[in-house]
């Protein structure tokens, strides 16, 4: 990584729902839109980025606690463990997912 490189700020969405400026990439890619978050390598995400799809909506975020604070849910694709945790609530509530 070149030193400017380095020094590059990163637009990540913070716990308020707001871009807020980061010298730290973000560890999780998020979909504005579907409000859902998960892995930078998400096939299912790189799939719709192929296909050029999703970008526009791309947001990023510096971990799963903001994410969720910020009011997205996990990926069914690549976080198939939170996202059941996330979805059991709501079924036994009979709340609308």
């Amino acid at each position: 990584m070149t030193p400017a490189a380095a020094l590059r700020p990163y637009t990540l969405l913070g716990p308020d729902g707001q871009l807020c400026r980061s010298g730290t990439p973000g560890t999780l890619g998020g979909h504005r839109r579907g409000r859902l978050y998960g892995r930078l390598d998400c096939p299912s995400a790189l799939r719709a980025i192929a296909r050029g799809h999703y970008v526009q909506h791309r947001v990023f975020f510096p971990d799963e606690a903001t994410a969720i604070a910020a009011g997205y849910r996990p990926c069914a694709v690549c976080l198939p463990d939170e996202y059941a945790r996330w979805r059991t609530p709501r079924e036994s509530s009979g709340a609308p997912s």
